[in-house]
């Protein structure tokens, strides 16, 4: 089959590698229909992630129909077409049976790995590394899925793949940041980053009841879109002050709420902030947390930074604001199998738009090289791309 490899930093090829196969009883192969290059696959690309391997198959935004079932799998039929959470859940483990999908127990075939590299287990993540079980991605003709009895959805009759396939990542992890942010109704949510995440969370906090969302940027398109999904403010961290300008959209109070939807590799503002960054990312490849910092500084006193944004290791963090401001700090891969059936009912009634931030679509895999230049340069207007395999 055909798939998106990495070989190296800056390197993603499209291989022909081996057909997936099933392993365990429980597992099912899918044809993919739909896959998409997200965020997160950007931190791999800039080699910003250990453990990679010269071949591992990208990406863990995907869906399809399913063509052959394991032994023991009752769950799904051939034919079936569903959406593949991009963390693996063994359903068994006291983390799954506590909801906390994203720290499964069990599906890290590198448990050890990832418990000496941050202290405990993640879930097995689809195409992210062997720190996170080494599973190949969804960005290909076919895909394995094991545990697939636990977290995969059955797609509703009616909804086309464009409608759901953003249920896989990004949607529940740009509403599981507005979340963490506890909207009530009438805060002042500020969100760092326009990009997809960071489009979900504006869409989120607006189905919440914020009453003003700051979305900041620096890219017109995503600025643009941003007003269209319910901002209600738009900040040009490139040009204008960010603190100064929540300050003054919140009388002096700071935003009730931050977050944090860009992570690891934050650019600058302008001013000294900006030439700091420049430097750091020339001399070193250690990860910029610049919209952390900020975000820490602009919120108000008692608020919350929460933070969807990805960040692989140690970053220098101003606990002394954290601490005398009495912030509260939220973070964490998203419990995506949590958010599957409530966020699918919201689709259903227009709540969520889920097809328009689709930039770039392509049906060759061929494509995904230059793509993922395309998305990694912000080019073209390019704000996601979506492969149709299949």
């Amino acid at each position: 089959m055909k798939a998106l490899c990495w070989h190296g930093k800056g390197d993603i090829r499209c291989d022909t590698v081996p057909d997936p196969q099933i392993e365990d009883g429980r597992d099912v192969i899918i044809k993919v229909t739909s896959c998409a290059i997200c965020g997160s696959d950007l931190h791999l690309m800039d080699g910003q992630m250990p453990t990679m391997k010269a071949g591992d198959v990208l990406g863990h935004e995907f869906m399809g129909e399913v063509v052959e079932v394991g032994s023991a799998h009752t769950k799904f039929r051939k034919g079936d077409r569903i959406v593949v959470p991009f963390n693996i859940n063994c359903g068994e483990c006291r983390q799954c049976k506590l909801g906390n999908w994203s720290v499964c127990q069990r599906s890290n075939r590198n448990a050890a790995m990832a418990a000496e590299q941050f202290g405990y287990t993640t879930a097995g993540l689809f195409g992210y590394s062997h720190l996170t079980g080494g599973y190949w991605g969804g960005q290909a003709e076919y895909v394995r899925v094991p545990m697939a009895d636990v977290a995969p959805m059955r797609v509703p009759d009616g909804m086309d793949d464009e409608s759901v396939l953003f249920l896989t990542d990004i949607l529940p992890t740009g509403w599981q940041g507005a979340e963490h942010c506890e909207i009530r109704g009438g805060e002042i949510i500020a969100v760092w980053g326009a990009g997809p995440v960071g489009l979900f969370a504006i869409q989120s906090a607006k189905v919440m009841g914020a009453e003003r969302i700051i979305a900041i940027d620096t890219v017109p398109e995503r600025l643009a879109l941003a007003r269209t999904y319910g901002a209600t403010d738009v900040i040009d961290f490139g040009s204008e002050d960010v603190f100064e300008r929540i300050q003054e959209i919140s009388r002096g109070e700071g935003a009730d709420g931050v977050i944090d939807c860009v992570g690891m590799e934050a650019s600058a503002g302008h001013g000294v902030a900006s030439v700091l960054s420049t430097i750091q990312e020339k001399l070193t490849s250690t990860e910029r947390p610049y919209a952390l910092t900020e975000a820490i500084r602009a919120v108000r006193p008692c608020g919350i930074v929460s933070v969807p944004g990805v960040y692989g290791g140690p970053i220098p963090v101003n606990m002394g604001s954290i601490v005398q401001k009495g912030l509260t700090l939220k973070s964490g891969q998203t419990h995506v199998k949590r958010y599957l059936e409530p966020l699918t009912k919201l689709i259903q009634e227009g709540k969520f738009d889920t097809a328009s931030l689709i930039t770039h679509r392509s049906t060759n895999l061929a494509d995904g090289p230059d793509l993922y230049k395309t998305f990694r340069d912000k080019k073209d207007g390019c704000v996601k791309v979506v492969f149709h395999p299949n």
